[in-house]
């Protein structure tokens, strides 16, 4: 089984996962860690750490979604990623945003970390439109 850790800037990842549960429910297995201001750096990487630590017990693989591309919780996230003694298999994916989240949830079962990680930016393209409209009358009935 695989689990999640949602990383951000501020509380956006602590959002992701509420505005998560009123759509899917619990989401089992999923959890977050912040870069809080005036919080630093050091204490990202601590905490950080200890949840990998605690979420990478018992599991085949860490899959991490962060916010942006080169920010710290995606060096921090990579630094352990591609550090040989870290005792889990992880992934991390850059770019998440709600619907990427609620996709996660249906690749918990799955035994290679990477190939979620694959599935899940694949999936997860998909949902990012430009809406334009459309050439033909549409009814309101959604």
């Amino acid at each position: 089984m695989l689990k999640v850790i949602v990383t951000s800037h501020g509380p956006l990842a602590e959002a992701l996962i509420g505005s998560a549960r009123m759509v899917y429910g619990e989401l089992p297995g999923t959890s977050h860690v912040v870069l809080r201001e005036g919080a630093g750096i050091d204490a990202f990487k601590q905490d950080f750490a200890a949840e990998l630590h605690r979420t990478g017990e018992g599991a085949d693989g860490v899959l991490v979604l962060c916010d942006m591309l080169c920010g710290t919780p995606y060096n921090v996230a990579c630094r352990h990623a591609f550090d040989p003694v870290t005792p889990v298999p992880m992934a991390v994916v850059t770019g998440v945003n709600f619907p990427m989240l609620l996709m996660s949830a249906e690749l918990l079962e799955e035994k290679d970390v990477q190939l979620a990680a694959q599935a899940l930016v694949s999936q997860g393209s998909e949902a990012i439109v430009f809406a334009r409209p459309t050439p033909t009358a549409q009814t309101d009935d959604f």
